[in-house]
């Protein structure tokens, strides 16, 4: 998938700012595509080159003009044309943590445990903040009501995926973080 497409994802939520879009991505897209600042700056002028989105200036005062992008006709055709595609394969894990447990044993197990605990840290972190967002979606209804009731149901659903995403990164390193520590204690017990 292309970062344009997840800026055009984003997009779908009203006129932004680029630095809006950059801030706005880890409440919007970021729960299934990360993309630095830079990136973004560059494929907005791209998509405008390319007719995909307008950008309008708006004049501030104590602060430097902003430019608001907005997808145009041909942005929403792209859109449709994209979610018509035949999807793609499954993504695949590509993950250096995991690299990383597969040395445990040859390598710097405490490293390697702290490691997990890190990236446990960082789930956790991100859950708290897809629930977050996910009770300023539902904004007090329940879950029927919002599919019943929301304009799009879309950004919702790939919440409900990142979170879901979290919580087995959480399992997985409770997990992880038992037997390593198991494997810590039996070669503490060996080497005496």
């Amino acid at each position: 998938m292309a970062l344009r497409n997840a800026v055009m994802a984003a997009l779908l939520e009203g006129e932004a700012s680029g630095y809006d879009l950059a801030k706005g991505f880890d409440a919007t897209v970021a729960n299934f595509w990360t993309a630095t600042p830079q990136q973004l700056y560059r494929e907005l002028e791209r998509m405008a080159e390319a007719g995909l989105i307008t950008a309008r200036v708006v004049e501030q005062e104590r602060r430097p003009n902003k430019k608001l992008f907005a997808l145009t006709a041909a942005g929403r055709e792209a859109v449709r044309a994209y979610t018509a595609e035949p999807p793609s394969r499954p993504s695949v894990v590509r993950d250096e943590l995991l690299v990383k447990v597969q040395c445990a044993d040859a390598g710097d197990l405490e490293a390697v445990t702290a490691a997990v605990a890190e990236r446990m840290e960082w789930a956790t972190a991100k859950l708290a903040r897809y629930e977050r967002i996910r009770q300023r979606l539902l904004a007090g209804r329940s879950e029927e009501a919002y599919f019943a009731e929301a304009e799009r149901v879309g950004p919702y659903l790939t919440l409900l995926r990142g979170m879901a995403f979290e919580r087995e990164n959480l399992q997985w390193g409770e997990l992880a973080l038992r037997r390593l520590g198991q494997r810590a204690g039996a070669d503490g017990q060996q080497s005496e």
